[in-house]
């Protein structure tokens, strides 16, 4: 009875965990290029009171053992890296990633971070920055003569200015950076991933080779969370913790039960 206590509390501690992450997922439904994260559930360790194919008698062996778990616990929260939908903008500076892959933007500090957030804009001097200010890599840098940019699928920028609009001027190109396990990477907040022990070395192509995706200008990705698959959820895992507790209180019944035999 006490065991059964401690099974229980971990079902609730587990359980709250799940509702924790489908909350984020339903706070970021409307974020761009969110990817859900999916509760992983383990069984913890068993009590072995007597093991399988145990010696019954002479010769004969018991065909199941007595085996007592001690409960459930989350292993992980997995990334899923599923494309969500691409909505058109008609905003010449977004541009959405179909396919896979991750735009390089580099923090104040120099170090590199990723994105799927192809929200970009420009600075007081042209470069292509996201909504933070973060330039991406390698910088694009937009003159300031230019009247309209174009972002071609393979990340080709080109221009066009003043005085020559019947001519385009290349002033960059955008790289695409992909993972052997995207899963892998450390969510940073601000839409941004870091690379981890994981997630394996960065791959650095340019947008539709190796593996990569093509970039579609006036378009941003949404987040990849079905409101409805949450909410099912939501309600499994609402369910589910209940079960739990009320497996505490059978336990707890049971134990003042017994309390009651010795007055």
């Amino acid at each position: 009875m006490y065991k059964a206590l401690y099974t229980g509390a971990t079902g609730m501690n587990a359980q709250a965990i799940s509702i924790d992450n489908t909350a984020n997922n339903l706070a970021n439904i409307n974020t761009n290029g969110f990817k859900r994260g999916q509760a992983d559930f383990q069984d913890l360790m068993y009590v072995n009171l007597r093991q399988p194919g145990a010696e019954a008698s002479q010769g004969l062996t018991v065909p199941t053992g007595l085996q007592i778990g001690s409960g459930v616990r989350v292993s992980g929260v997995t990334k899923v890296f599923t494309e969500g939908t691409l909505v058109p903008t008609q905003n010449p500076l977004d541009i959405a990633i179909e396919g896979d892959g991750f735009l390089q933007v580099t923090l104040p500090s120099g170090e590199i971070r990723y994105t799927r957030d192809g929200a970009l804009r420009l600075n007081a001097v042209g470069s292509l920055v996201t909504s933070d200010g973060f330039p991406i890599n390698p910088q694009v840098t937009i003159p300031q003569e230019a009247v309209s940019v174009q972002i071609a699928a393979d990340g080709t920028v080109s221009v066009v200015n003043a005085g020559a609009t019947n001519a385009t001027s290349p002033v960059g190109q955008i790289t695409l950076v992909r993972f052997q396990n995207a899963a892998g990477l450390t969510a940073e907040g601000r839409n941004l991933f870091a690379e981890s022990a994981s997630s394996g070395q960065p791959l650095i192509a340019t947008p539709g080779l190796n593996g990569t995706g093509f970039l579609r200008q006036g378009y941003l990705e949404r987040s990849n969370v079905d409101a409805t698959t949450e909410l099912i959820n939501l309600i499994l895992a609402q369910r589910a913790y209940e079960f739990n507790t009320r497996t505490v209180r059978t336990a707890d019944n049971m134990l003042a039960a017994t309390s009651e035999l010795i007055r």
